[in-house]
This record gives C-alpha cells, sequence and structure tokens, in this order.
C-alpha cells in the first residue's frame, strides 16, 4: 500500500478531485431542479421514504401532507368565449389537466342523475362531460341536440366551450334558460310521488340556479350592471345544496363594487363576514378596501410617524392585516409586483391560486379607490410581524396550511411560478453539494498549480486534525483499566 501511495502522480490528485467535484456540482444541479419543481429535497425524500424503514426509521411521510380542499372559482371564465381566445393568442394552456378534471366531476354532479338512464341524449351528454378533448365534447353536444332539440345540457356544453364571443353565449344561455324553466316546473309537480322524478327535479333545479348564475355573469361582462346585480340577489336567496358550492355573493360583491356600491357592499359584507363562516380572500380584501377608502385620500405615513394612528387608521391596519394573514399572496398581485394569469376554474383557500383570481377582477376596483394601493403598500409587509413562526398557530386564523403549494402546482400552469408562504430555505444537501464541489473543484486547481505546496498543506491538515485524536485515544486509554474488554465481554 505505502508503494502504491508513493507511485502516484500529481495527475491522479487532480482527476480525483475534478471528478468528485463534477459529480457533487452535477448533484446539487438535480436537488435544486427537484426543489424548483417540487418543493423539497430529493434526497431527504428518498432517505425518509426507502432508507429511514430499512434501518429502523419510522416512516410518517404519509401524514405529513394534508389533504387541501378545492373550490369552484365563483368568478370562472368561460372555456370557449374566454380560455380558447387566450390559447389562439398565447398558444399557452390557461387551464392544467386536474383543472379541468375537477370541472368534469362537478358537471356530472350537477347535470346527471340516474332518472336519465334509457334517454339517448342524456346518455351521449354522462359520456361528454367525461370527454377530455374539447372537440369531441362539442361534438357530443351537437349529436345530443340532433337526438333532441331540447337537451338543456348540451346547450350549456355548447355556450361554455363552443361559443366564441359573450352576445352568442348569452344567447344560448337564454334559450337554454326557458327549457331549463319549463322541465322544472314538469318535475316540481310530482317530485314528491317518485324517487326517480324526485332525483331529476333536484336536477332540474341545479341546472336552473347553473343557468341563471351563468347569463348573470355574462350580464356583468356585457356591462347589463343593474340586470346582473337583480339576478345575483335573486340567486343569494336561493337556499338548495348547490348554492353552498357557487358562492354566488362573491359575484355579487364583485358586480357591486363595479357600480361603486360602496354601501350596498358593505351590508352584503356584514351577512357573509361572519365569525361562523367560511372567509375568503374576496371577502377579507373587500373588507379591507372599504376601511381603507375611509382614509385612502388624506393618508400621508410622515403625519403618521409623527402623530400617530387616528382610529379610522388603526381599523384600516388591522382590517390590512387580517387579509393578508388570510391570504398573503395578494398584495404582490394588486401592487403588480407579480404578473398574474387567467385564473383556473378551481380556486385553494388562502392559496395563490386564489390570490390570482382575485386580483384579476378586483385589481380595477383597488385602483379606482385613489390612494388605496399606496395605503396597501406601506402597510402590508407589518402584517407578517404578527403572524407566529412557525407557523404553527395563527393570530387571527388557523394556522396557515402547509399543503397549499402542491395542490396550488396541480391548479396552476406551468409557466406560472406558484408563489410560496412561507418562504422555503434552500435544503441542507443543496448547500452541502455546493461547497463540496467548490471545495473538491478548489482543491483540484491547487494541485495542479502547485502540487507541493498542495500537498504540504493536506499532510499539515491531516496533522492536525490526526494529533487531537491520537491525544485523546492515549488519554483514554491511560483512564481505562487493560482488561476493559474483558470486562465488556463478560458483562
Amino acid at each position: 500500500m505505502a508503494v502504491f501511495m508513493d507511485s502516484l502522480t500529481p495527475k491522479f490528485y487532480i482527476a480525483l478531485t475534478a471528478t468528485s467535484s463534477f459529480i457533487s456540482a452535477l448533484i446539487m444541479i438535480l436537488e435544486w431542479i427537484y426543489f424548483q419543481k417540487y418543493g423539497v429535497s430529493f434526497i431527504e425524500q428518498f432517505s425518509l421514504n426507502y432508507i429511514s424503514p430499512w434501518i429502523g426509521g419510522g416512516n410518517d411521510n404519509n401524514q405529513q401532507v394534508p389533504e387541501c380542499k378545492v373550490w369552484r372559482n365563483p368568478l370562472g371564465l368561460f372555456r370557449g368565449a374566454e380560455y380558447s381566445r387566450y390559447f389562439n393568442c398565447t398558444k399557452r394552456e390557461p387551464l392544467t389537466f386536474y383543472d379541468m378534471n375537477l370541472s368534469a366531476q362537478d358537471h356530472q354532479a350537477f347535470f346527471i342523475c340516474d332518472a336519465d338512464n334509457g334517454k339517448p341524449d342524456y346518455e351521449i351528454m354522462q359520456a361528454a362531460w367525461r370527454e377530455r378533448v374539447p372537440a369531441a365534447r362539442v361534438k357530443a353536444a351537437h349529436l345530443a341536440l340532433e337526438k333532441n332539440s331540447e337537451c338543456v345540457t348540451a346547450l350549456i356544453m355548447l355556450a361554455e366551450e363552443e361559443a366564441p364571443t359573450m352576445l352568442k353565449v348569452e344567447k344560448i344561455l337564454r334559450k337554454a334558460l326557458k327549457l331549463a324553466e319549463a322541465n322544472y316546473k314538469k318535475t316540481q309537480k310530482s317530485h314528491h310521488l317518485d324517487s326517480k322524478i324526485e332525483m331529476q327535479h333536484r336536477r332540474d333545479l341545479n341546472v336552473l340556479i347553473y343557468i341563471k348564475r351563468r347569463i348573470a355573469m355574462c350580464c356583468r361582462k356585457l356591462r347589463k350592471l343593474k340586470e346582473a346585480v337583480k339576478m345575483f340577489r335573486d340567486l343569494s336567496k336561493e337556499m338548495p345544496p348547490i348554492m353552498n358550492i357557487l358562492n354566488v355573493h362573491e359575484n355579487l360583491i364583485e358586480v357591486l363594487l363595479e357600480t361603486q356600491s360602496y354601501a350596498d357592499v358593505q351590508s352584503v359584507l356584514a351577512k357573509y363576514d361572519d365569525i361562523n363562516l367560511p372567509k375568503s380572500a374576496v371577502i377579507c380584501y373587500t373588507s379591507a378596501l372599504l376601511k381603507i377608502r375611509v382614509i385612502a385620500d388624506k393618508y400621508n405615513v410622515g403625519n403618521t410617524l409623527k402623530k400617530g394612528l387616528s382610529q379610522a387608521e388603526e381599523v384600516a391596519l388591522e382590517a390590512i392585516h387580517r387579509a393578508v394573514e388570510f391570504n398573503p399572496h395578494v398584495p404582490k398581485y394588486l401592487l403588480e409586483m407579480k404578473s398574474y394569469i387567467f385564473p383556473p376554474e378551481h380556486i385553494l383557500k388562502r392559496g395563490d391560486s386564489e390570490a390570482v383570481a382575485y386580483a384579476f377582477f378586483h385589481l380595477a376596483h383597488w385602483k379606482r379607490i385613489k390612494g388605496a394601493l399606496t395605503v396597501l403598500n406601506v402597510t402590508w409587509e407589518g402584517a407578517f410581524n404578527q403572524i407566529p413562526y412557525p407557523l404553527e398557530k395563527g393570530y387571527l386564523f388557523h394556522p396557515y396550511p402547509t399543503c397549499t403549494e402542491l395542490a396550488d402546482r396541480e391548479l396552476l400552469p406551468t409557466y406560472h411560478k406558484v408563489s410560496v408562504f412561507p418562504k422555503k430555505d434552500l435544503p441542507f444537501f443543496i448547500h452541502f453539494t455546493a461547497g463540496l464541489s467548490s471545495f473538491s473543484a478548489l482543491l483540484a486547481l491547487l494541485i495542479y498549480l502547485h502540487p507541493q505546496f498542495t500537498g504540504n498543506l493536506v499532510y499539515i491538515v491531516g496533522m492536525w486534525i490526526i494529533v487531537p485524536v491520537n491525544y485523546c485515544l492515549d488519554r483514554l486509554e491511560t483512564m481505562l483499566p487493560n482488561n476493559v474488554m474483558d470486562i465488556l465481554s463478560n458483562i
């Protein structure tokens, strides 16, 4: 071994350290790519999932990521008139397969019932809602209309996915509304007599409410604001289970903000901003906007520092902090520090998807109130000082969920950089491989330039490490009895 070590030349050590540097740099790059895509370390995940069970470690990975509930976006766009036009202009898919699959499940729950078995048009539509390809869905809807020219769900699909303009969408939905009202009245008279008719009646009610809501959204987009407000108010009075999914009150708030009816917005918030009801970015940030509106034109940071906060400013500041704690991603979109995209059809409350959807529709309302964005800009970051860290508990809400990033990555397209809160530190193995790569590359360079000096340096450093260890071992040997191994073996 001694002869072999003496025969090695500096070229061998250069090759060894250069190879080590290259491999560690490659591992660091792959770790970085994996971390950017999934937000976790690949080496840590691999160790926890596969290596730890072999050496007796517990595998709690199945309990680390809780399930996050996604909600249907109350302000969702129309695929044909809006999403398809966006794709034709940018060649970017605005919706993910996961998002569209959730919509397909919603449509099946809204528009399909067992009482439709044996009806050719509805059986075609049952398959159409599950179809992945948009052209195939539209083709199936036309086929269903050939079987039955009064197939309401086929008209809904054509309005959602084929109609190229909002005027065309409204025209198709108005036609579908007349047919849906007639179907609902038919089953309303006898729904209590038969279980199948009862199921059909519930389905007809879902269809009727869905169409009314989408027509109201058409009116909002076509600037028929009074009609939209009336329709959303009427829908808010409905009580069937589907209303818990649609969250029509958020549509009503947005339209009232567009009409600048701030007193009416406040009355709606008073009804839905209740401690026992689930919150949303629309409720929290609209509440903050109304309180900012009172102080926006007079707010001055310099005067505040000198004289302190007035009562109205304290109320506004508390509302901003409340909103930021609920969803910390929204301010960067409102302040245009980060660009947003077309909102998905489903959102995750308190997540980046909800922030994108909120800013997409509400940024104009913030800009309309002079000074509102300025107040938000100088106050929103202060909210993070009140949020406990690590996020084991909340200040005004439940602890911020840890599963939002994974769910948002499924809901939002890949070209959008998902906002993450709290900002994650780089994993240990990225730092470790970066240091190893840099050290080995530097060592290879020193060996190449100054082989004799580097060899002596390595020898000195090695001696610095070995001498204290040998000293400790010698002291330990003098303190322990000579037959310590025999004693331990007997024990």
